[in-house]
């Protein structure tokens, strides 16, 4: 009897690696320059040159004058007639109304997270609740490590709740309000206070009490709204010297 060869087996192709969405340098010298005005290396009021940004970054002009464009069009920088850029004082009336907004749908999300039937992301919670309901010794009193977990807090809380559109339209005020947001977190007694306000806000809402959980959020974002009208050009400048 002749045998019969046994079937060749097809060998799996490897797994195609996942693509990483293509960048620009301009997408890149975009990136950078939104740091440098949210860590305040650039502050309202800064003047500068496209040169100067190009030396600095190693890049040519042409991804500069792209990204400097976009920032324009995002309200963050103005051109100067013949005199470079400018990076755009605070407009504290819109700031105001970005608040309002972030309110809303803050406040809105914890009800649905309350609410029973709802399909929510416990996981999520749960993560937040591993940093915010810590004892007090375990508190992190990194001024910059704080003001990036708030962030968090309130972007996981909205984003929780189910919601894809209402999450992506909190993430852009939370952009845009992120310049000021973090001069609210240069004083010690505000990182305390963040601590203490948002473990009573998670643990209302894990006890699925939203109005209580909405009415001590609304608390919490107002005394941080109060904190920003307080803030003045110098506090930006002082915040510019410890950032380095």
């Amino acid at each position: 009897m002749v045998p019969v060869a046994a079937p060749a087996r097809s060998k799996k192709a490897a797994p195609a690696e996942a693509e990483l969405p293509f960048r620009s340098r301009a997408d890149e010298v975009y990136d950078q320059l939104k740091r440098d005005i949210a860590d305040f290396r650039l502050v309202p009021g800064d003047r500068f040159t496209e040169n100067e940004i190009c030396d600095r970054l190693g890049v040519s002009r042409t991804p500069v004058r792209q990204a400097l464009i976009r920032l324009q069009q995002e309200g963050y920088v103005e051109v100067l007639f013949r005199a470079g850029w400018r990076v755009l004082p605070f407009d504290f009336q819109q700031f105001e109304q970005l608040y309002d907004l972030r309110m809303v749908l803050e406040t809105t999300a914890v009800h649905r997270l309350c609410e029973s039937g709802r399909a929510v992301d416990r996981a999520q919670l749960d993560a937040l609740a591993a940093i915010w309901l810590v004892p007090v010794d375990q508190r992190s009193s990194d001024a910059a490590q704080v003001a990036g977990w708030d962030e968090d807090f309130h972007c996981q809380l909205v984003a929780a709740a189910g919601n894809a559109e209402m999450a992506r339209v909190h993430r852009e005020v939370t952009d845009r309000i992120r310049i000021i947001r973090r001069l609210d977190f240069t004083q010690q007694p505000r990182i305390d206070a963040t601590y203490e306000e948002h473990a009573k806000i998670l643990k209302a809402v894990r006890a699925n009490r939203g109005d209580q959980a909405a009415m001590m959020l609304r608390a919490h974002i107002e005394t941080s709204q109060s904190e920003v009208r307080k803030i003045t050009l110098h506090q930006v400048y002082l915040a510019r010297q410890q950032g380095g």
